[in-house]
């Protein structure tokens, strides 16, 4: 399954390489909301609050009013989960709030052969939000940098394992999100031997992200299970949707 994605930075909707380097900037929201009210799910993400420089709330709210949304970007506490569900989303994500922040976590290299994934996840959180929405609604996102976890908005790594965080997490969520952000808004293709590696980890569905480029990829994704996030791709003109 194909799911677009609508990211927002500073009111417009926008496309960043690898979390950073704007690329792309689009005011006409209107038009991107009616080219895809036919998708059962897109993706809205609300990049300022990732990123703890504001946010773009009311925006959000409009959307969700009319497009079927899993959203996320900043939603830290139960009270954030809970306004954006009753606003209208289907689901929403959680990502650097799982997770233990750099400054109150162990100094351990990031190199580390051998790390204790209970010291970087919260799993009291995690029971916390299944217990209060149940597990269907919740999306846990699980990005990574150079194969580390990264929060904050892509800026800052753990040294955490993906495959780590997603044993840790299975149990209080429907869906892993996982961003490969090396490839983020590349376009230079999304690499398939982590997608299938992902894949084995958890029953859960599993949706990927990071520079997918083409149809051919959502196809041999879908072979395997995996649903896809598209950006760059779409609004460049690159794949059709």
């Amino acid at each position: 399954m194909l799911i677009p994605s609508i990211d927002l930075m500073g009111g417009r909707v926008v496309q960043l390489v690898q979390g950073e380097k704007l690329a792309l900037g689009f005011d006409d929201l209107e038009y991107w909301i009616d080219r895809f009210k036919a998708y059962p799910l897109v993706q809205l993400i609300d990049l300022d609050a990732a990123k703890r420089q504001g946010n773009n709330r009311p925006l959000l709210e409009q959307i969700l009013r009319r497009l079927p949304c899993q959203v996320g970007g900043g939603i830290h506490r139960v009270e954030d989960a809970r306004e954006l569900l009753a606003a209208g989303a289907r689901r929403v994500i959680f990502g650097s709030a799982l997770f233990a922040p750099p400054e109150h976590s162990p100094a351990a290299p990031l190199q580390a052969p051998a790390l204790n994934p209970k010291t970087w996840i919260r799993h009291d959180f995690a029971e916390q939000l299944a217990e209060s929405f149940g597990t269907d609604c919740l999306v846990f996102s699980v990005d990574t940098k150079q194969n580390r976890v990264a929060v904050r908005g892509w800026q800052e790594r753990i040294a955490l394992r993906p495959e780590d965080a997603i044993a840790g997490l299975e149990p209080f969520c429907g869906a892993f999100l996982y961003t490969n952000v090396d490839t983020e808004g590349t376009m230079q293709g999304f690499p398939m031997e982590v997608a299938r590696s992902l894949r084995r980890l958890t029953s859960r569905q599993l949706i990927v992200a990071g520079g997918i480029r083409q149809q051919s990829e959502i196809d041999e994704l879908d072979a395997i299970h995996v649903d896809a996030v598209a950006g760059m791709a779409i609004y460049s003109g690159a794949m059709q949707a």
